[in-house]
């Protein structure tokens, strides 16, 4: 990749891709408080952003967690002095389950040879998002506003995107994402299509065309659109197998087969279906 930096994707409205995960960051800035949107996978990676972000403005800072996956929040401990919201779901996660997604990226890193960077891990404080909603929430940055919105469950049970209405931009978090298929280890294989129906037809998106993903290139609605289909088609063949009485790892991989998923994707989101229908 080239030299990570911000680019802008219209007025006061930034995206920080960063080469490891291909991790999109965002920055939004208004005339009194500049938004910022995930913080990265540990301490001093959010020290990196943070020093990024002091590059484009000096403003007070707010932040916003899209969900509770390690790469979007970890870093939340360069920033425990700004008010960081997330969905409620996003804090009962991380209190569930932050300590395990540590001890696996820690064993996966050292597993490449990059004991440093499991050290880095291990050594970074979790910190909890202290304002936290449970519906969509407008915050005013002073002269424009961005919108946190909720739309249902799909990549997790707690995802949350931001609309940046007076722009036409949407940071979707990791309910989009391009170059890699949608991640399905805690998802909601069935529901995610109906999510993003239901997250683009909000008024604060409706009228975007610029779509930053969890991870990956911006994008623009007609992706979208097609990785919306593409999630639907998945839903209804998992919904004609398992009303058909063949629930079945092997049966509802198989069924899918074809519409443009990597099989580990497939069985990924199989053993997930039947682990919700249990």
């Amino acid at each position: 990749m080239v030299e990570v930096t911000w680019r802008r994707v219209a007025p006061g409205v930034y995206v920080r891709r960063h080469e490891e995960l291909n991790l999109n960051c965002g920055l939004v800035v208004g005339d009194d408080r500049a938004l910022v949107i995930d913080t990265r996978s540990y301490h001093e990676h959010g020290l990196e952003l943070l020093a990024a972000v002091r590059e484009v403005t000096d403003k007070e800072l707010v932040v916003v967690n899209t969900h509770a996956h390690y790469d979007h929040c970890f870093g939340n401990s360069a920033f425990r002095d700004s008010q960081i919201y997330a969905h409620a779901g996003a804090v009962d996660d991380l209190l569930r389950t932050g300590e395990h997604q540590r001890e696996q990226i820690v064993a996966h890193v050292r597993a490449t040879d990059r004991e440093h960077m499991a050290r880095m891990i291990e050594a970074t404080e979790i910190v909890l998002p202290f304002y936290v909603i449970e519906d969509d929430t407008t915050l005013d940055l002073g002269g424009r506003t961005v919108e946190l919105l909720w739309a249902g469950r799909a990549h997790t049970d707690h995802d949350l995107s931001v609309a940046v209405p007076d722009a036409h931009v949407v940071f979707a978090g990791d309910l989009v994402e391009e170059g890699a298929d949608p991640m399905m280890e805690d998802a909601f294989p069935q529901e995610w299509a109906a999510t993003l129906r239901a997250l683009t037809a909000k008024p604060a998106a409706e009228l975007a065309d610029v779509w930053v993903p969890g991870h990956g290139a911006v994008v623009d609605r007609a992706f979208v659109e097609e990785q919306t289909a593409q999630l639907a088609q998945l839903a209804e063949r998992f919904t004609e197998v398992i009303d058909g009485g063949l629930a079945g790892v092997d049966a509802l991989l198989s069924a899918c087969r074809g519409l443009g998923f990597e099989d580990q994707t497939l069985r990924d989101a199989a053993v997930r279906a039947l682990e919700l229908r249990a």
